[in-house]
């Protein structure tokens, strides 16, 4: 009777060594994978629009399908932009009477963003421009997360027993500043 379950256990622990766990480095080295083709793509992006001094609807697209393309996986993009409100007033300050006065950012979030471009968010009215100019000193933020469990997530939970609930496997963010005014074509 001993004999037969320790046999027992003894497939078991063999099918997860040949089967479970090679399965299971396989999905977390295919997210590793996409995380780091998702940082390119992020990247890419922000470089793009600090060199340009524009965010269009058309390159905004082309990013959404180049990462919709690195999997099953549904992400959540997030954009920022800070604009340079320049405040040229002077300051007197002890004895350096012509110092410039502090520059302040105000920042403008997703939901504002894409209706500028033209793209619907939520129930917010479109506008028909499909572009933002930036000028040189706004700052653009980026960040790109998963919206579902990946099938290693989904592996880990049903072998480990923990859900991960709210952890991100796929993430990536950039910023940079704008080097260029954008300028109307």
């Amino acid at each position: 009777m001993q004999s037969s379950t320790g046999t027992m256990v003894a497939l078991a622990a063999t099918l997860i060594f040949i089967f479970i766990v090679p399965l299971m480095t396989l999905t977390t080295r295919n997210d590793n994978v996409t995380q780091e083709n998702l940082k390119r793509e992020v990247n890419q992006f922000v470089t793009e629009i600090k060199n340009t001094g524009k965010l269009t609807r058309e390159n905004f697209q082309e990013f959404q399908n180049k990462i919709d393309a690195t999997g099953s996986n549904e992400y959540n993009i997030e954009i920022e932009i800070q604009h340079l409100d320049e405040n040229p007033g002077k300051k007197t300050v002890q004895t350096n009477y012509t110092k410039i006065g502090e520059n302040v950012y105000y920042s403008e979030y997703t939901t504002q963003i894409l209706p500028k471009i033209g793209i619907k968010v939520d129930n917010q009215p479109v506008e028909n421009a499909t572009e933002i100019l930036l000028k040189e000193g706004d700052i653009v933020y980026v960040s790109v997360k998963n919206e579902n469990m990946t099938a290693a997530q989904t592996l880990k939970s049903s072998f480990v027993g923990s859900t991960n609930a709210g952890e991100y496997a796929i993430v990536a963010s950039s910023s940079g500043m704008v080097t260029v005014n954008g300028v109307e074509e």
